[in-house]
């Protein structure tokens, strides 16, 4: 497996299917005396996800909210870990909140995986709304499509950096998604005009155009309906 690195300032990938396991979407982690993840991978790799903190040199007691982007397994599996061992409070937005609190269309059968639910703490409504966490002024953006609540955040620190989660879909209507919808949010992204972005399963694109050629690239494959049939697995 690869190490957790750094993204830029105390920005970190520290989880993902060549970080901690195979399951697992990209994780993400926003460091200070106090640190937010964003997303928790599929549950199997929770210990290895607290070593890559502490590795990069934060405390994972300290973890005071974890981000869910949407609720599939893959990046939800981890939640009650983080929530009962550190008491980390659980974001998602309202259209995925019932996802996360009583496993049903989790996706977690398709794994073989075994889903603890979780209580969502704070809970997102709105098409844009503001958190400040862990001395971070964090920007949540509604992106449905892939799910109906999925959610974007996005930092400004010194550069745009933008968690625009699985920006590559799939765009299945038979497993919920919508691509007219997803069309609308991915040209949301766009707008968003970021320096960095840390997609959800499919690595780190900078400077700002790569990350407008890369959103831009499955934008048009929508337009052209080309992402309900050509695309690789589920999640």
């Amino acid at each position: 497996m690869k190490k957790p690195f750094l993204i830029w300032q105390d920005i970190y990938a520290i989880g993902g299917s060549e970080l901690t396991d195979s399951y697992d979407c990209s994780i993400y982690l926003l460091g200070g005396p106090q640190s937010v993840v964003i997303d928790a991978g599929a549950g199997a790799s929770f210990n290895e996800l607290v070593t890559n903190i502490r590795e990069v040199g934060f405390d994972p007691a300290k973890v005071v909210a974890v981000i869910a982007t949407h609720a599939h397994i893959d990046h939800v599996g981890g939640l009650s870990q983080f929530q009962n061992k550190f008491g980390a409070r659980i974001v998602a937005h309202e259209l995925d909140a019932n996802g996360i609190e009583s496993g049903r269309g989790v996706g977690a059968e398709m794994y073989g995986i075994t889903y603890d639910p979780c209580q969502v703490d704070i809970i997102i409504k709105g098409s844009e709304e503001n958190l400040s966490l862990a001395g971070y002024q964090l920007k949540i953006v509604h992106i449905p499509g892939h799910t109906p609540g999925g959610i974007a955040v996005y930092v400004d620190v010194g550069k745009r950096v933008l968690f625009g989660q699985d920006i590559h879909g799939p765009y299945f209507r038979r497993f919920g998604a919508d691509p007219e919808q997803a069309a609308v949010s991915l040209q949301k992204l766009v707008d968003l005009k970021a320096d960095i972005l840390c997609e959800g399963h499919y690595g780190i694109y900078q400077p700002a155009d790569k990350v407008e050629n890369y959103i831009k690239m499955y934008l048009n494959a929508l337009h052209n309906g080309a992402l309900e049939d050509d695309f690789q697995g589920l999640y």
